[in-house]
């Protein structure tokens, strides 16, 4: 593969796995693409080189507010103290602001800060309907990029873009997934279509000359990186961190899908379902994906975002339903896989603590 070395690959995978469908039949005909992992072998970065940008289209029924849940939330408030401790309160920029709901909080603790987003969709007048890029003549002296860098083709450059927007100057909070906690939890799940990068802490000390900290949150399944933008460089690889799935990557695949009593069919004409899935975003797509495609098909999807409630997940065409219409159809002792461990405890309160709650993400079953 030239100047690639292919880690994983996986075929057929939704392009977007927090896009909701109105129907089963238009989810199960979702737009797929493939998935082939490499490592450059002179970067060291590792991305899907099959990613096909044209494919990716945001559009309003694409839906990921996970702020919904306190959980989440308390993710949040950390992620801003650590913002407000290495940039101060004055002269903020977030690039890919999403819906707002960071800006918003970060407002109301009365910190100036612009956002950035052509997808916004929102009426605040803080946030700037284009792209952060050079000539917008706007300069901030921090810049937050909270899960935007994993989406990107070529995120040195679009690193770079930044930089030259602001000047070359000014710090930079960066936020994303941590390939490395993926590996150690196993986690074939947060593999998928929408994120084109995987990284590591280790990627950013060589992207950066100057990082001022950087370390892991949210439980360990993100990294974050405060950095100066000035020593922004192109990353040279490390031969001693190539980097490797480990053996058996994919082997609770098959050991879920054992774990039905009826493989292939689930219970859904029965009058109570047997099975469900808690977390109707990415990890919930791909977790009840590949087990149907191992014979195994979950009985419903469960979420608390109001906005994914009666409406279906793509490729699966699966349903989801709120906690409290669940809790209606769910046979006592039900097998309830929660697709963050982050959530547990929140989601045995919710449920009353009345069912097999398997975190897929601690590998206990």
């Amino acid at each position: 593969m030239g100047n690639h070395r292919e880690i994983y690959r996986i075929d057929r995978l939704p392009v977007f796995q927090n896009r909701m469908f109105e129907s089963e039949a238009e989810a199960r005909n979702a737009v797929t693409g493939d998935l082939v992992l490499v490592q450059d072998r002179r970067t060291g970065l590792v991305f899907n080189k099959a990613f096909q940008p044209e494919l990716v289209q945001y559009d309003a029924c694409y839906q990921n507010e996970q702020a919904v849940s306190p959980v989440f939330r308390a993710h949040l408030d950390q992620a801003a103290a650590i913002i407000t401790k290495c940039f101060g309160r004055n002269s903020l920029i977030e690039v890919g602001c999403g819906k707002g709901y960071f800006l918003e909080m970060l407002q109301g603790m009365g910190i100036e800060i612009t956002g950035f987003d052509p997808a916004y969709e929102g009426s605040n007048p803080r946030v700037i309907k284009r792209y952060f890029e050079p000539g917008i003549g706007i300069r901030a002296d921090g810049i937050i990029l909270r899960h935007v860098l994993e989406h990107v083709m070529n995120p040195v450059l679009f690193l770079q873009k930044i930089k030259d927007a602001n000047a070359g100057n000014g710090r930079i909070y960066i936020e994303v997934p941590c390939l490395d906690w993926i590996c150690e939890r196993r986690a074939w799940f947060d593999i998928f279509y929408e994120h084109v990068n995987y990284f590591r802490l280790s990627d950013f000390h060589r992207m950066f000359a100057h990082v001022i900290e950087a370390g892991h949150i949210f439980g360990g399944q993100y990294i974050y990186v405060v950095a100066e933008l000035s020593s922004l460089r192109t990353p040279q690889r490390d031969r001693s961190d190539d980097f490797c799935l480990p053996d058996g990557f994919l082997n609770s695949v098959n050991r879920y899908a054992a774990s039905f009593n009826s493989p292939g069919r689930g219970s859904r004409n029965t009058d109570f379902f047997q099975s469900a899935v808690w977390g109707g975003a990415s990890k919930g797509v791909l977790f009840s994906l590949l087990l149907e495609r191992a014979g195994a098909r979950v009985d419903i999807i469960i979420d608390i975002n109001p906005a994914k409630q009666s409406r279906y997940l793509p490729a699966t065409g699966l349903k989801v339903l709120s906690p409290e219409d669940a809790m209606k159809r769910l046979s006592p002792g039900a097998k309830i896989f929660v697709m963050n461990s982050n959530y547990l405890s929140e989601i045995k309160e919710m449920s009353c603590n009345s069912f097999d709650y398997i975190g897929i993400d601690h590998d206990q079953f």
